[in-house]
Formats: C-alpha cells, structure tokens, sequence
C-alpha cells in the first residue's frame, strides 16, 4: 500500500520584509500565488523511515531526517503515537534551492500522504498547525492557489484570482541559502518599514489583469539576492527584453520569474532566456495551481 501526493511550486508576486524580529525571523506581507511546476511525494510501510529522491537536482536533496518530508512524518506520528517508520520517496520537478518552495511543498506533501497512509482523520486546521512547526511557506504548500501570508509567512489568507497567469522561469547554475538572504538583506536594509500588501497588486489578482499585476509585483529581498548573486541582473534583463512584462527573483532566489501576457509570450521568452545562457533550464507554468491533491 502507498500514497502518492502532488504538490505545487510558488511564486511571490510580492514579498514585504520587515525588521528582524527577537526569534531572528522576519514579520512579512508574502503574496503567494501558486504554479503548476510539481512534486511528487510517495510514502509506503517500511521497517524504519528512509528517503529516497529523483529528478533534477536530486543530488542536492538530503535523504536524513533534516528533510522536510521526513520531519513532517515524525511531527504526525508524535501526535498520533504512530512510529514513522515509512519509505519517502520524492519525484522532484520544482527546483531545488531554487526560491520556490520545493523542499515546503515535500514538507507538505508527505504531512498529507501520511494523513492519508495512517487514517489519523487530522482536520486542516491541525495539519496546518503542523505545516506552521515546519517552516514558513509550508502551510501555502498545502493550500495553494493565492494566499496573503502574514507573520513570518505562515498565517494565510486566502485571495481571489479572476484569470490565468502565465509564467517563465529560469533556473540558474547554483543556488542561495535562504539565511544567507535574509542577513544580507539586514545589512542592505538598516530601517525596514513595517510590511504591508498592496491594494494596486491584491486587485490585479482579483481581476485577472496581467499587465496591472506586473506594475506591482516586488520582492524586497531582490537587492539581497542580487548582492550575493550579481549574474542574476543578466538574466532578469534578458528576460525583459524578451517580452516578459515583469521580472523579479523568486524569493530568496536564484530562480527568477517572469510574468508573460500568454503562452506563446513564455514560449519566445523561454527560449530567449535558453539561447543567452543566463540560465540552466527556463520553465513554463501557469497560475494559480491547487495545493497538495492525493494522487
């Protein structure tokens, strides 16, 4: 017997930061819209918790119990009394360290198929709790769609989109540690204003207008990324100039994403993004996508 779970990559279309908080972490106002770029997350029995991984980047994944996935397993299992003793097997189509929320979503994804595996009858609520304890794009990995994630990320708010969005994204060579972010972005940024979404980009959403959407987009931890990763400045113009009407780092990076009017626009800008040698691979998604679905 096994359960296979999907889950989804994100964007966000904007992330506030505030000031370092006395826990270290940041209070944000964390636009998160979700893309159909996905994980595949499979648990079975097993005689004692293992992990296993394949797809793009799957050297770059740990196997042992800092994974997510296999700390998301322990977490149900201490609360229900359940030995977590499950083979993990994660089938990786989000980029890894790439500022998507990959290592989240397996986080997500084996909380949900294990729910399902052990018949805990956990409500969302719980499971979200849990996804909270996790890490803070964990619960958006369960839910999907669009959310406004307030607090350190975790605290959601569900937001109405009104149309598709269309994407490209390019995956560079290497990745960024998210920490290492986040301190570079306290050295950039001394006095953080308190973090706030923006009506101009919650209303794009809800109308489905991708040229008001491009306008508004931001990521305030981009000069950090860019700091640490300066390449990525060639890439974000080559994706403009493509014809993507907005290009911005995927959270802590170094992915990066561009906002394109339809799909034969991700198609130009795709390719584009491949022939300049930017980027290691230019992927194509829309939004929003659903969160962690049973397979």
């Amino acid at each position: 017997m096994s359960v296979s779970v999907r889950v989804p990559a994100k964007v966000n279309v904007q992330l506030a930061v505030g000031a370092a908080r006395a826990d270290g972490f940041h209070d944000l106002a964390n636009v998160f819209l979700a893309v159909g770029l996905y994980d595949e997350v499979t648990v079975a029995p097993a005689d004692r918790l293992r992990v296993t991984c394949e797809g793009a980047g799957a050297d770059q994944v740990p196997l042992d119990r800092t994974n997510l996935a296999a700390r998301a397993v322990e977490l149900l299992g201490a609360r229900y009394g359940i030995a977590p003793d499950v083979h993990i097997h994660i089938a990786k189509d989000i980029p890894v360290a790439g500022g998507m929320a990959g290592g989240s979503a397996d986080g997500a994804g084996a909380l949900v198929a294990c729910d399902a595996l052990w018949g805990t009858g956990a409500d969302r609520g719980e499971l979200l709790d849990i996804c909270a304890e996790l890490g803070s794009d964990v619960p958006f990995s369960l839910v999907g769609g669009a959310a406004l994630g307030t607090g350190r990320g975790e605290k959601l708010e569900p937001l109405e989109v009104g149309g598709t969005f269309h994407w490209v994204f390019a995956v560079a060579d290497g990745g960024l540690s998210t920490p290492a972010v986040y301190r570079e972005f306290d050295r950039l940024t001394p006095v953080a204003p308190v973090p706030e979404a923006s009506p101009a980009l919650l209303d794009a959403l809800r109308t489905g207008d991708a040229e008001a959407l491009a306008a508004a987009v931001s990521n305030d931890l981009q000069p950090a990324a860019l700091s640490l990763f300066p390449s990525l400045a060639r890439t974000l113009a080559v994706g403009t100039s493509a014809g993507a009407l907005a290009g911005l780092v995927s959270g802590s990076g170094p992915t990066t994403a561009f906002l394109v009017r339809d799909a034969e626009a991700a198609d130009a800008v795709a390719a584009a993004l491949l022939a300049s040698g930017t980027c290691r691979a230019a992927r194509v998604a829309d939004s929003p996508a659903p969160g962690a679905l049973v397979r």
